[in-house]
């Protein structure tokens, strides 16, 4: 066996691998296979393997994939079309710049692919170790939408909203409960989040505390009981969508189980439709934008956030927060976090079980008289039944004249008048 020596040069580590070939020649037979397990040489072999192994890990640097290989990778696992990530990456243009290597991934776009396709950072931004930087890490006050928050009343409506930004944004955080930005970016490291990579992180975390301050201002009927949110407690709160005021009802039902619920129209570019978080004392709340007003809109994505208060919200962390686009439900599925997958899933069931809509008729041939059947057997609105229809089938002309379009807002603009007079 000749002399081993240790591999710190790059001339050593190529006369290593010359001596390895030659090694390997020696102890090979014609099939290739190493046919003397004992020969001498294959100590030498072996020690010297695992020194060029320890050469190359100190040494050699490992290229990243293509970062667009690795999203069209990722878009044939899950069976994406260019079009699925739009809400990601912006347009279709874009999208097509970007998988065509015409356009750069930008810092949203890659912290969107990370968040809903689970793509690493390292591949993403081709830098080891990389970290998706938090989208509010530092707060400029004046990024807040000021103007829009003034007009829909919740800041006072001031001149020079800008020069005064910090303190009527403080208020509202204080409306909310909240001491400090660190403490109350409710989605700071949070990849569940399920939003459009179009959306203002400043937008949405004015919403958030407008929702907490709404639910902190607002009478609690009764404490909240850990654990009271469970299946039937939602099936409970699905059979009230038979009522014409099943969502005020609803409302009411969460506030003797000590939940707050409310409803807040939505900045532009939050893209938002509903939000489930923890108050400072604990008590859950759901917040909802009702951008698409409808029924059906309306049950699911009610229970939905309503589920994360039944697994996710008492589980705690500093990720407690559960904001959603709902529009991506189907386009997030191969995200490595799977709560979203669960709330999806628990609010589908309180609707309408599994084991009586997989094999129903109205799903297979849903006509308007199944539908209206369906719906009086099952105890819910027709709506839901059309809104299920419609979403399995990708088809959102179907069945239009049951989705109840326009018959929720009102009635949460009308018992707010009602309070205030």
């Amino acid at each position: 066996m000749s002399t081993i020596r240790a591999i710190r040069t790059d001339e050593d580590y190529e006369n290593a691998l010359e001596r390895i070939q030659e090694l390997l020649d020696v102890l090979s037979g014609d099939d290739g296979q190493i046919e003397d397990p004992e020969h001498p040489a294959r100590t030498e072999l072996d020690v010297l393997s695992d020194l060029v192994e320890h050469y190359e890990g100190k040494t050699v640097e490992i290229g990243y994939p293509d970062p667009v290989a690795a999203i069209q990778f990722r878009m044939d696992q899950v069976g994406l079309t260019p079009r699925d990530l739009v809400p990601f990456i912006g347009s279709r243009s874009k999208v097509s710049e970007v998988l065509s290597g015409k356009r750069a991934i930008t810092m949203p776009m890659a912290r969107a692919l990370h968040q809903h396709l689970g793509i690493a950072a390292d591949i993403l931004l081709q830098q080891p170790g990389s970290r998706l930087p938090d989208a509010t890490d530092d707060i400029d006050w004046t990024k807040f939408p000021l103007r829009a928050m003034a007009n829909a009343g919740w800041i006072p409506s001031v001149q020079r909203l800008e020069d005064n930004a910090e303190d009527l944004v403080s208020a509202l955080m204080q409306r909310a409960g909240v001491s400090s930005p660190s403490a109350a970016m409710l989605y700071r490291k949070n990849d569940h989040r399920r939003l459009n990579a179009k959306t203002d992180d400043y937008a949405l975390q004015a919403w958030c505390w407008q929702v907490m301050a709404q639910a902190r201002e607002r009478v609690s009927i009764a404490p909240y009981t850990p654990g009271v949110v469970d299946s039937e407690f939602l099936r409970n709160v699905a059979q009230l969508s038979v009522d014409e005021h099943g969502p005020t009802k609803a409302r009411t039902m969460l506030a003797q189980s000590g939940i707050g619920f409310e409803v807040v129209h939505h900045l532009p570019k939050t893209y938002l439709d509903g939000a489930a978080f923890l108050l400072d004392d604990g008590r859950p709340v759901i917040g909802l934008t009702l951008r698409y007003d409808r029924i059906d809109n309306f049950w699911f994505t009610f229970l939905h956030e309503l589920a994360h208060v039944g697994l996710h919200l008492e589980e705690g962390g500093e990720d407690s927060a559960f904001v959603d686009d709902l529009s991506l439900r189907d386009v997030d599925k191969g995200s490595g976090d799977t709560r979203e997958q669960q709330a999806d899933e628990m609010a589908e069931e309180a609707l309408i079980p599994r084991d009586v809509w997989v094999d129903s008729a109205v799903r297979q041939e849903p006509t308007p008289m199944r539908v209206l059947n369906s719906a009086h057997r099952w105890g819910v609105h027709p709506a839901v039944i059309a809104g299920r229809v419609r979403h399995e089938r990708g088809n959102y002309r179907l069945l239009t004249q049951f989705v109840g379009t326009g018959e929720v807002r009102w009635q949460f603009e009308e018992s707010q008048e009602a309070a205030t007079t």
